[in-house]
């Protein structure tokens, strides 16, 4: 999880922030793990790959910083943050089957290495574990919130998948995409922080919309990301949104400028699925000479800072240090 690494002047360090909840995030870890396992040959083999790919864990992170600002001292926090470990993987399984994609983090997608049959397969049992892990904490009002999630997020995939190839999508459908397939599960996660402690309406609340904001500048930025790193450091090919058909922020309000030229690139992307007649440097350069990534970071920062600006009904702390840092740790990340 380096890429969280580089903060701005004022912000914890992610070691810092990673020592205040280390042991359960290690627990959390050992619990994935743990219920990836199977005597089921092919979903232990299946299981074991997932396991060994890596990942950021920034959603276990954020319910596990969430529950301690809040004032609870059990170990379902550990339990659930597992949970919505289990529904993001899930989600990135359908994802990579619809996207047609053959690399996640730097090696082979399971649906590349496998095929889609038993890849949508597996993908559907990570979300119906999820529910059965959650379902052993006999908590209904958690259960209710993963459930409302999980079918925010899919709404989200079939909303997207709709939009495929779509040049004059808005940026304000882009954004409730954005909301429904991200920003709910990181909502998700500080809600239930919140729920385990009892921490009463207004901070539930305050929690809910701390992680909506930052889950909206997490995925911004992760928009972003697709024209400004390498790929080496991002593990995909650099502009996938665009090949894969979709149009991200960067590209959105590069087609609000109005450049007929603009627009008859990124159309011959959109219309061959490849960079055949237009290399992907043609159109990260475009995005990057125009000032669209700058109005998008902007965009980005100013979620962050709508996260932050939620967390003042809470004392200070030094998990609600940790959960301020975030936002400004989510703008410096390189993949």
């Amino acid at each position: 999880m380096t890429d969280l690494a580089r903060p701005t002047e004022g912000t914890l360090i992610f070691s810092d922030i990673l020592g205040l909840v280390g042991p359960k995030l290690r627990a959390v870890e050992e619990e994935v793990a743990r219920n990836l396992r199977s005597e089921i040959g092919v979903i232990d083999e299946l299981g074991s790959y997932l396991a060994n790919g890596g990942g950021k864990r920034v959603r276990p992170l954020l319910l596990l910083l969430s529950a301690q600002m809040a004032g609870y001292r059990g170990d379902r926090d550990v339990l659930f943050a597992a949970v919505f470990e289990f529904i993001h993987t899930a989600t990135l399984v359908h994802d990579d089957i619809i996207d047609e994609a053959s690399l996640r983090r730097g090696r082979s997608s399971l649906n590349a290495a496998w095929g889609n049959g038993i890849t949508v397969l597996l993908g559907d049992y990570l979300y119906i574990k999820s529910m059965s892990m959650a379902l052993t904490a006999d908590d209904l009002r958690i259960i209710k919130i993963l459930a409302e999630i999980t079918l925010r997020m899919i709404e989200g995939e079939m909303i997207q998948s709709r939009r495929v190839g779509d040049i004059d999508m808005t940026a304000g459908e882009q954004l409730e995409i954005v909301r429904r397939k991200t920003a709910f599960l990181f909502s998700g996660c500080s809600l239930v922080g919140g729920v385990l402690a009892k921490a009463g309406p207004e901070r539930e609340e305050a929690l809910r919309s701390y992680g909506m904001n930052l889950g909206m500048s997490f995925q911004i930025v992760d928009d972003m990301l697709d024209f400004t790193a390498d790929e080496k450091t991002l593990g995909k090919p650099v502009a996938t949104d665009l090949r894969e058909g979709k149009l991200t922020l960067p590209l959105i309000y590069l087609m609000e400028r109005g450049n007929p030229e603009h627009r008859a690139r990124v159309a011959a992307v959109l219309e061959d699925r490849d960079f055949s007649r237009v290399g992907s440097e043609e159109i990260v350069a475009l995005v990057r000479e125009n000032g669209t990534l700058e109005r998008t970071r902007e965009l980005a920062r100013q979620y962050g800072e709508r996260a932050r600006m939620e967390l003042r009904c809470f004392p200070d702390s030094v998990a609600r240090r940790a959960l301020e840092s975030l936002p400004d740790l989510i703008l410096s990340r390189d993949h």
